[in-house]
């Protein structure tokens, strides 16, 4: 996945004025090609410098939060999974609250949208869910682009060298987000009906969805 990554940065490398919606593109679909998010945060600052790229990325990630909101309408069982995987994780009780979430969007092992399940249960309404997630999503753009702008500044010689050191680094993440996806998520919960009082207050409908 990581050449798939590469070679999609490339694409939108070359893509001239729609590089910047290519950028937000690949912010949408970075879950099905497991891509940290850390990894296209860097690379926006590589390829956009650290002020656009931030830009870019915060409306990425934002957009990819709320993609994750209508999704979960849509699919319920999958959803079942992932609070159940919270519970095994953060343990059945615990509600965090905007601030703690924005800095556990920093750390990378932390499942992305696990975060953004959190922060469901913490707002009531769609637009609170909107509000925190774009909260939460500015710093992580910013530091990790942060460093791809500085990244960029370097020597060609330095450049290469230093992704060479990341490469392991990302491998990893991806590592570790595949195996929390497929031991974890994918895992027989031990209790069909455990999660149902301790999950998501109100279970979540495309109508409602759509109409906040």
């Amino acid at each position: 996945m990581e050449y798939v990554g590469n070679y999609l940065l490339v694409i939108v490398e070359m893509g001239g004025v729609l590089s910047p919606l290519l950028f937000i593109i690949l912010h949408l679909i970075r879950p099905m090609l497991f891509l940290p998010v850390v990894f296209i945060c860097i690379s926006g600052g590589i390829l956009f410098g650290p002020i656009a790229g931030s830009v870019y990325s915060i409306i990425g990630i934002t957009m990819a939060s709320l993609l994750f909101y209508i999704m979960a309408g849509w699919m319920p069982k999958s959803i079942d999974k992932l609070i159940i995987l919270k519970q095994r994780l953060l343990g059945k009780h615990t509600e965090m609250t905007t601030a703690q979430i924005t800095l556990l969007r920093l750390v990378p092992f932390i499942h992305f949208h696990l975060l953004s399940l959190c922060l469901i249960e913490t707002n009531q309404t769609f637009k609170g869910y909107i509000k925190s997630s774009f909260i939460s999503n500015i710093p992580l753009a910013i530091v990790y682009t942060s460093i791809g702008g500085w990244i960029s500044q370097l020597s060609p010689v330095y450049i290469a060298a230093f992704i060479i050191a990341l490469l392991p680094s990302l491998y990893l993440l991806r590592r570790k987000e595949i195996i929390i996806k497929w031991q974890e998520f994918f895992a027989s919960p031990t209790s069909g009906t455990e999660h149902r009082h301790h999950g998501l207050s109100k279970p979540l409908t495309p109508s409602k969805t759509t109409s906040s």
